[in-house]
């Protein structure tokens, strides 16, 4: 029977769906973190009596034909980028991003890479990193002497120095925006890698044509919905028991045949 095939992929496809929500939950408190959703799409049919056909020369054509579906396989899995609720920490290395936009972050072997979980800190030397190490471009420095850090909503970065009556300008950070933020490949460890899927990256600074400004003190939450993680998660599951079903159903179907034949 061709329903314990098609139920089998069903149950496949809300096997997966059911590991995306559970990925989605674990990350419910992480920096940053962009929720996913898987997608679906049905198979090929097999075709056994076509529509849009005579029956017999002469006559109308047949205005429904006879398609069988044979199930589910999963397209995608969706990274949905909606802002994210921002959490106050009152942590001067803490940056929250409000809009469009990702922090630049030069990775292993001087890729760049990028990320919005702003949870920064300063380096041996002063250099402005993330908490694995990793320089947040362009590479600013705080000066040892420094007794205070602003960072305005423009990204641009300033230090108050003992002695000085003006805070010193170091730099500013920039933010880089693509065509589909979905198409970014996620690596692990809050950072996301440029691939052919969502374009080149075009680089400007926090305000300006469309990007998203700079908060100092705040970090981006998790933009994961509890309620509807877990509104998905019984769907799932009520899904993967209907295809369960099926199977049984069509292996006691197969059953009263095999015993009818006895």
């Amino acid at each position: 029977m061709k329903a314990l095939a098609i139920a089998a992929t069903g149950m496949s496809a809300q096997q997966t769906n059911l590991e995306v929500i559970a990925n989605n939950v674990a990350n419910i408190n992480t920096t940053g973190f962009k929720r996913s959703r898987a997608e679906f799409a049905d198979l090929l049919y097999q075709t056994n009596r076509a529509q849009g056909v005579p029956n017999r020369g002469g006559e109308l054509p047949v205005p429904e034909g006879t398609r069988i579906g044979l199930g589910v396989r999963t397209i995608a899995v969706r990274n949905l980028h909606m802002q994210g609720s921002l959490a106050q920490t009152s942590n001067p290395f803490d940056l929250a991003i409000n809009g469009k936009g990702w922090f630049q972050i030069t990775g292993p072997d001087g890729e760049t890479l990028y990320t919005r979980a702003g949870a920064f800190n300063l380096g041996p030397n002063g250099e402005i990193i993330t908490l694995d190490g990793y320089i947040v471009d362009p590479g600013l420095t705080v000066p040892a002497n420094a007794t205070e850090v602003v960072i305005n909503k423009s990204g641009e970065v300033f230090a108050e120095i003992a002695g000085q009556v003006d805070p010193q300008l170091l730099g500013q950070f920039s933010l880089a925006t693509f065509a589909n933020d979905a198409g970014l490949e996620a690596i692990g460890d809050n950072l996301f890698r440029e691939t052919p899927a969502s374009g080149q990256p075009v680089v400007g600074f926090p305000g300006i044509n469309g990007i998203g400004v700079v908060h100092q003190g705040y970090l981006e939450s998790s933009n994961v919905d509890a309620v509807k993680e877990i509104t998905e998660l019984i769907a799932a599951q009520r899904a993967y028991e209907m295809n369960s079903k099926v199977i049984q159903s069509a292996d006691d179907m197969a059953g009263v045949i095999s015993q009818g034949i006895r």
